[in-house]
Formats: C-alpha cells, structure tokens, sequence
C-alpha cells in the first residue's frame, strides 16, 4: 500500500453533504468494507496507487448502514465495525476521504446503470473505480464488476477488479474473521484483519462487585449484534491516547447473576476513575471460556491465573493495536 499521506485532513462527505469540493475527480475504492481487513485494504491500496499515479484525491465510497442491515433489519447481524471504527480505521490508510452512502429504499431500487450515471458520474465525477472480484451492486445486484468495467469504458472513467487476498492460502473476507471470532479465535482473527479486532464503547457503572474481588473492572455494554465468544481474554485498551494491558470477561457472568451480556476490563497498573470514559478494547488473546465456580474464592484464585495468563500473551505482542485514525 502506498504510504499514508498525512499532510492533509481526512475528509468525510455523508451523501451529498458538503467536503466534496475537496475530493474533485477521485479514485474511489467502493464496497462496504466492514473490518477493513487486508483484503479491503488491498482494495483500497490499489485506489490510492491509481490516484497517486493520476495526482488525484483517493477515497472509499462505502454504504451505512450495511445493506444487509437495511434488507433484514430484525435480524441482528454481527458487524465487526461501527461506522466510527470504520471511518478511524479508513482515516489510518493514507486516503484522502470517505463518501458514505445512507442505504436506504431510494439507493436499494437504483439499478445499476442509475447507481453508475447518477452516483458515480453525475454525483462523484470519479476519475476511477477500484473494486474487489465479488463486488456487486445495483437494485437485485445486476451490477457486475464486468459491467462496471464496461460503465467505465463507457463514460470515461478507469475500472480495476483486485483478486482475491489470501492469508496461508485462504480468502480474507469479513464472514471468515466473524467466524473466527464467534469461535475464540483471536490469533486467527487477527491474522485476518492484519490488527486486533476492537471494540469502543463507554464506561457504565456496574455493581461494583468486582472491587470486592480485588479487580475493579471498567464495564462496557456492546451491541446486541456482538458475535464475539463469551469467555476472558488479554486485552489492550486505549484511554484518553494512553494504552494499558489488561484482561477482560466478556460475557454473563455464571458464577453470580448470569445477567445481562457485559464486558468488563481490567487494567493492570492503573489507578483512577473511567466513568464516562471512551474506552478502544483491543482483543490480543484468548485464554478460557466462562465458567461457574462454586465460591468467590475460587474465581479469586482463577482470576489470578487469568490476569498472569494475560500478561505472558500481551508481552508476546508489545506493538499490538488496531491503526486509528482522525476523521475529519
């Protein structure tokens, strides 16, 4: 991938809001891109090689909420990103912006030829397209990549289809990193993405229970739409721009109230007050699936082994964390 161009802010244009102005003629990398893992990345790489070469701004061209969401809404659907992690993690490439699409019914009955002549040429005025091989867009998805290249040809616009990105001889894609995911694999899964998976989320206070345990933790409530294995984890977690290892229970605590899904961190070394704070919880490695135990005791003494167990993983992966950007 080109080197990141950091002179110049990252510009997010929701429809056809105002930041336009500064992405005249792109080289769009188009596609829903949730996870940004490699195989998104080498999409978006090859966008800003094309924009470099043609001294054009590069920028994703990318859907919320994800289509799949608009089509079955009443089925929860695991996303790996929010649009904020999205946008962070697209800020971090080097592009120079990213047009988000609102998926709604107006966009889901474009056919493709209205998807090309009203969005990409009358709209964006792109200079290029860069698209991965399974990409397919348009009212029934009749949109082809060949059709596209076809489009391009036709209204002057460049068209590049990237293959496949294999990791070890298999297809990245964002449903293999969901599986790895939902399964506790975490090594895996972050061969995938080419980062720990995240998630952010705010600090809600809890029961306090943990304090008597002697591990006050920061409790997180994720999305009811979070595939991840319930179990503990080495975590790293970014506060405030300061990063601290720590592990994490995510799941319903068995051995107490089997209550509402939680994820709660503990930080090692830190003293303080995160009530409110936005927490980044990098997951680095897996360590055993929840359990009940028969007194606090036990847990106690389990909990011990579990923060050692955490700090051996973290210290194996000194520089692991997700690259996060500024969006403008």
């Amino acid at each position: 991938m080109a080197e990141p161009n950091h002179s110049h802010p990252f510009v997010v244009v929701r429809d056809g809001g105002p930041g336009l102005d500064r992405l005249v003629r792109p080289v769009v990398a188009i596609g829903n891109f949730d996870g940004v893992h490699r195989g998104h990345r080498s999409v978006i790489g090859m966008a800003m090689e094309r924009a470099q070469a043609a001294h054009r701004p590069a920028a994703v061209l990318t859907f919320e909420p994800h289509p799949r969401t608009f089509f079955s809404p009443d089925e929860p659907s695991f996303h790996l990103t929010s649009e904020a992690a999205k946008l962070r993690l697209l800020a971090a490439t080097g592009l120079d912006g990213a047009i988000l699409l609102t998926f709604n019914a107006a966009l889901a009955s474009l056919s493709a030829e209205e998807f090309v002549e009203s969005i990409l040429v009358d709209r964006l005025a792109i200079s290029g397209a860069v698209i991965g091989f399974n990409f397919h867009f348009g009212k029934a998805r009749r949109g082809t990549p060949d059709f596209l290249v076809a489009q391009g040809a036709h209204h002057g616009f460049s068209v590049d289809v990237v293959p496949p990105f294999q990791h070890q001889g298999r297809r990245v894609s964002s449903g293999a990193v969901r599986d790895a995911l939902a399964a506790g694999h975490i090594t895996e899964a972050t061969e995938l993405l080419g980062f720990p998976y995240f998630v952010t989320a705010q600090v809600e206070h809890g029961d306090k229970r943990g304090r008597t345990l002697g591990y006050p933790t920061a409790n997180l409530r994720l999305g009811a739409d979070c595939g991840l294995k319930h179990g503990i984890y080495a975590v790293r977690v970014g506060v405030s721009g300061t990063r601290y290892d720590g592990v994490a229970s995510f799941g319903r605590r068995p051995t107490f109230d089997n209550g509402a899904v939680l994820l709660e961190v503990f930080l090692f070394d830190f003293a303080g007050d995160l009530y409110g704070a936005a927490l980044d919880v990098a997951f680095i490695g897996w360590i055993r699936p929840e359990m009940k135990f028969d007194s606090p005791e036990d847990l106690i003494r389990r909990m011990d082994q579990d923060a050692s167990q955490a700090r051996h993983l973290l210290s194996r992966a000194p520089d692991a964390f997700p690259p996060l950007g500024n969006p403008g």
